[in-house]
């Protein structure tokens, strides 16, 4: 059973988090979406790791193969305790190479078995990120080509209550 870790923030999710998602739910026996911490972001997220993951979870019900998780710590640990043969990671642009191709090395260094595969965005997701999604949220604009259906009032209430305060 070749089992990989998606990992991220999902702060909040996007569409094209999703797509990443069901797009590896198709080429792999099992998918296991992992909210992880990510230092540089602390003192950013509007939602907190378990509201995240619920979040993930109702947008990813339809996925059989899909597990949603919490984790901290390193990734390439966590990768040796589910038994992950890789992790999966979304490109938009050629800045998110370099960043993700940096972790790869670091993940491979720390944990020989692990490989990291990369799957390319859709160009309808190029663009798209948590931030800017909060960022146009915040401002009043409408977010629902943006994030799934299924979880855009969520995000909605709780990113415009946060601006007002």
């Amino acid at each position: 059973m070749r089992t990989v870790i998606c990992p991220g923030s999902f702060d909040p999710i996007t569409n094209g988090h999703l797509d990443i998602i069901e797009r590896s739910s198709l080429l792999f026996d099992k998918v296991i979406v992992t909210v992880m911490f990510n230092p540089s972001k602390k003192n950013s997220f509007c939602f907190s790791p378990e509201e995240r993951a619920a979040l993930i979870k109702r947008c990813t019900s339809h996925l059989e193969n899909v597990e949603v998780r919490v984790a901290d710590g390193l990734l390439a640990e966590y990768a040796k305790e589910c038994g992950a043969v890789a992790v999966v990671k979304g490109l938009r642009a050629l800045s998110d190479f370099e960043y993700e191709f940096q972790q790869a090395q670091l993940n491979k260094k720390l944990n020989g078995d692990l490989e990291t595969i990369f799957i390319n965005t859709r160009s309808e997701n190029m663009y798209l990120s948590s931030s800017v999604v909060k960022q146009i949220c915040e401002l009043g604009g409408d977010i629902s080509d943006f994030v799934p259906e299924a979880v855009r009032d969520d995000i909605v209430k709780r990113i415009t209550r946060g601006a007002e305060k």
